[in-house]
């Protein structure tokens, strides 16, 4: 937000903004050094108090103090003004001071007698007056909340940027949302910082002020006796007078500011003008009312008290308590009245309406989400988090809710309406999982696993201890549904990257990006051929995060004359081949892989048929049974000896070789030959 710039005809002047702004304080520094004519002096006093009024009223109706950003330059700015004005009259006055009341000019004279009312005990009595006022009740309150609001909003300031990335991750704000939050959470840190500091300016100007007139008034009777004849109480009548105005002048439009300083940082957080947040505050119920009215009718009975005031104001109070409860009254009988019956039908949209990923519990699990420690809530917002670093799109919100159709004990995921998976739980108890697929031997209930079909036990959280000392692994009841989640978004990514997303991807590149993005979209290639293709590559959960690669692999692919989705991914997957390789590498540190021998390949290449971009592959079910039984035998030897291979043909036919595969291995990694990084290293195990 930015800062507001005072009024709006102020801000159609705009005279030349930045220079005109060094410029007058360039003529503030002038003012210190060079003497004033009378009229320029009335003319810049004239100007203090209206900048001063102008700040007030704009103070008083601010919505938020994040609205008013400038306010500590402005503070400052109005303070030097006070002081080089302070200087010009204090000049004056003791070099035309002799003159008459009229030397330092008519404002100065005005307040040292219209004010003063002729008495200057009177005026030297409000002169003090204003200053304690000033400083040890405004400024120094002022200045004591901006100190504890700037400490408070830097020490809040990490927790609130944690909750603003926390935000983002759940879906609950889009990515400028989540900018707008951070810029305004800076400006209101830098603005409470700002303002512990300029609120010293305002102490010290009332410092200054009295400095100032004790200077004057000394400096004057001394100067006027000893230097221009007067005698000593002329000389004491005329520089009191002139002394007494300069500083009610000067302190009167400093109080102001003081005050208004003072509204802007009580001001708060909330929403919404002063005026406003008073009246509505203080009206909101009718008993204080009530009480203050009566309040003012037992202090105008007593003995001595002017009884027509006290009863005025107990009338009025009195009225408008009687206003707010007959509201109130009006307002319950509304609230409790039922409501009508309304013979309009909801949105056919809003029925229409999907849920991308939706997570149902039965009752007996709701205080995995809504318990005193949601753990299940925390969980999906890492999991969103951990797929848009890992694979570069963001998943869509996962919305829990309760089904009181399930047992109590089962949850279900549905991806589209549909159901994806479900699962039984046992809270508060825990799953102990044995990756080489023995049940550990402890008390409990035998289960299976329901991501990955594993058998496991059900154990009480004192046998947690023995569990994971006999190898297993312990999970609990959040654990188990955040896993289940995870494996079915992987097997789905495909699915859940929509077009709006996609476009959201590339309107998202960097800026040194976009004129690859515009050069690509539309002309070359459609945002829904981006889409599949991007799909196509989630599909066999290769990361799309690197999507300045992707489009360049799409540009060389359609200016070497490809058009079909299924060639120009593979092009796609060459250039994204250092990162492939790097996902296919094993603990060891290498690429185990399985190699289709040449009589596959041949006849893999001998039954495509079709153009060249839209090839079928036409193999007799007989060699396909053929084929999968042997990779069926070949992956399972690899995985006795502990290998998890890739297999590697030509790319030519790789992407129907995974089409076959993906059928009874889907979570088999298929290769072609120039998709493995030149420098990798690679280690045939078997050939088929």
């Amino acid at each position: 937000m930015g800062a507001i710039a005072l009024p709006g005809w102020m801000g159609r002047m705009n005279p030349g903004s930045d220079v005109a702004l060094a410029l007058g304080v360039a003529a503030l520094l002038v003012v210190l050094v060079v003497p004033l004519p009378v009229i320029l002096l009335d003319l810049g006093l004239a100007f203090s108090i209206t900048v001063s009024v102008l700040v007030l009223m704009t103070a008083l109706f601010l919505r938020r103090p994040l609205d008013f950003t400038s306010f500590p330059t402005l503070l400052l700015l109005t303070t030097l003004l006070r002081l080089a004005l302070n200087v010009a009259t204090t000049r004056t006055i003791l070099t035309h001071g002799h003159e008459g009341r009229e030397a330092a000019g008519h404002v100065v004279s005005a307040f040292g007698g219209f004010l003063m009312g002729g008495d200057v005990v009177v005026g030297f009595i409000v002169f003090a007056i204003l200053l304690v006022v000033n400083f040890m009740v405004v400024s120094k309150g002022s200045g004591r909340i901006a100190e504890v609001a700037a400490r408070f909003s830097l020490d809040a300031m990490p927790g609130k940027q944690m909750a603003i990335d926390a935000d983002l991750s759940a879906g609950l704000c889009d990515e400028p949302t989540a900018r707008l939050r951070r810029r305004e959470l800076e400006e209101e840190t830098g603005f409470y910082g700002a303002m512990d500091g300029a609120a010293k300016f305002v102490r010290g100007d009332a410092i200054a002020g009295l400095i100032i007139t004790v200077i004057n008034l000394i400096g004057g009777i001394a100067i006027g006796v000893a230097r221009q004849g007067m005698s000593f109480g002329d000389a004491v009548e005329t520089f009191t007078i002139l002394t007494v105005g300069d500083g009610l002048v000067s302190q009167i439009p400093a109080l102001l500011v003081s005050i208004a300083a003072g509204i802007v940082v009580t001001k708060g957080s909330g929403e919404g003008s002063p005026d406003k947040a008073l009246v509505g505050q203080l009206g909101q119920g009718w008993k204080p009312m009530a009480l203050a009215g009566g309040g003012a009718a037992m202090m105008g009975l007593l003995p001595g008290m002017p009884l027509l005031p006290f009863l005025g104001l107990a009338g009025l109070a009195g009225y408008v308590a009687w206003q707010r409860r007959a509201a109130d009254e009006s307002e319950a009988i509304a609230r409790d009245a039922p409501p009508p019956a309304s013979t309009a039908e909801a949105p056919l949209s809003e029925t229409m309406r999907i849920d991308l990923l939706r997570l149902e519990l039965g009752y007996g699990l709701l205080s995995l989400a809504a318990g005193e420690a949601p753990r299940l809530t925390e969980q999906i917002k890492g999991l969103r988090r951990a797929i848009a670093q890992e694979m570069g799109f963001v998943l869509p919100s996962v919305r829990v809710q309760d089904n009181l159709q399930l047992p109590p004990d089962t949850y279900v995921i549905r991806l589209k309406e549909v159901e994806a998976g479900r699962g039984q739980l046992r809270p508060p108890m825990l799953l102990a999982i044995d990756p080489g697929g023995n049940v550990p031997d402890l008390p409990g209930h035998r289960t299976t696993e329901p991501s990955f079909g594993l058998p496991a036990l059900w154990i009480e959280e004192l046998h947690r201890e023995d569990a994971l000392a006999r190898g297993a692994t312990v999970v609990d009841c959040a654990g188990v549904v955040a896993t289940h989640l995870t494996e079915i978004v992987r097997e789905n990514m495909a699915e859940l990257l929509s077009f709006a997303e996609t476009q959201k991807l590339l309107d998202d590149m960097p800026r040194e990006q976009q004129k690859l993005v515009a050069d690509l979209v539309p002309t070359q290639m459609s945002v829904g051929g981006v889409q599949r293709l991007l799909q196509s590559l989630l599909a066999e959960r290769v990361s799309i995060r690197d999507l300045p690669t992707v489009l360049e692999g799409i540009q060389e692919a359609c200016a070497g004359g490809a058009r079909a989705v299924p060639a120009i991914t593979g092009v796609v997957r060459a250039r994204l081949a250092r990162q492939i390789t790097d996902a296919a590498r094993g603990p060891q540190g290498y690429v185990p892989m399985i190699t289709l021998s040449v009589d596959w390949e041949t006849a893999f290449a001998e039954a495509l048929t079709g153009p060249a971009e839209e090839r079928l592959l036409a193999m007799a079910p007989s060699r396909l049974g053929e084929f999968m039984q042997r990779l069926r035998d070949v992956f399972d030897a690899a995985a006795a000896a502990g290998e998890q291979p890739v297999l590697v043909c030509s790319s030519g036919i790789r992407a129907h070789v995974r089409a076959i595969v993906e059928r009874f291995r889907p979570a088999t990694v298929v290769l072609a030959q120039n998709e493995i990084h030149a420098r990798a290293r690679i280690r045939t195990i078997a050939s088929l």
